[in-house]
């Protein structure tokens, strides 16, 4: 992954991210749906002017749940 790459869409469009993510079974829309989602929940929880993002092992743990369909 090259270190120019600044916007989400970019980063769906890298040939590495997208042979991960068709190795993981991740649809670039549901990518993209979660992370808008992360974004906007952040926004309307904003501390000292900061964004709020959950932590890694929180989104992880969402992102497992959609993959296996629980």
């Amino acid at each position: 992954m090259s270190e120019s790459i600044n916007t989400l869409d970019e980063l769906l469009n890298d040939p590495m991210v997208r042979l991960v993510m068709e190795r993981d079974r991740v649809q670039p829309a549901e990518l993209r749906t979660l992370l808008e989602r992360a974004r906007g929940s952040a926004a309307g929880d904003m501390r000292a002017g900061q964004p709020m993002v959950p932590p890694a092992h929180m989104v992880a743990k969402n992102c497992f749940r959609q993959w296996l369909r629980v």
